[in-house]
């Protein structure tokens, strides 16, 4: 398993994703957008804040309190943060469907057990967040206000 993190770590070691992070991230977006995984994944797509295009970007829904969520695994100084902030929260899920969404941000002090249930669903993201599974909510508390959390939302209309 170490060496399966290691190359986890290798895809986003500058902080962005790498050529190979890329072909995956578009590979897993498409297929996670056509229904054919899990319910725990989808497609996220996001208007870019300088190209104005939608950017589709595969993500692990974190459920908890029969609420969903979608973390940053790699912190908050990523392209689809940025984006989510220029968008105004307004963004697309897909899984088979499409739906409009508005993303809230959770507050850093509501965001441990989000944290550690999305790393329990998650095992791809394991290696960026530096608390285990069965760490203690004080250790999410510790980390938390470096991993953004956004509450998925339906999009009202009007």
């Amino acid at each position: 398993m170490r060496a399966y993190d290691n190359y986890l770590r290798w895809l986003y070691r500058s902080g962005r994703p790498n050529l190979f992070a890329r072909i995956q991230n578009r590979f897993s977006a498409w297929l996670f957008a056509a229904g054919i995984a899990p319910r725990l994944v989808a497609a996220l797509g996001i208007r870019g804040r300088r190209s104005g295009r939608v950017i589709w970007f595969p993500v692990v829904l974190t459920e908890l309190g029969g609420t969903r969520y979608v973390v940053s695994m790699l912190g908050k100084n990523t392209n689809w943060v940025r984006n989510v902030a220029a968008a105004e929260g307004h963004a697309l899920l897909r899984h088979g469907d499409s739906e409009k969404v508005y993303l809230t941000e959770v507050a850093p002090g509501q965001r441990a057990a989000i944290l550690r249930q999305y790393v329990r669903v998650a095992p791809g993201a394991r290696p960026h967040i530096p608390a285990g599974p069965n760490a203690s909510l004080a250790d999410y508390e510790r980390i938390a206000s470096d991993y953004p959390v956004f509450r998925i939302e339906p999009e009202l209309v009007g």
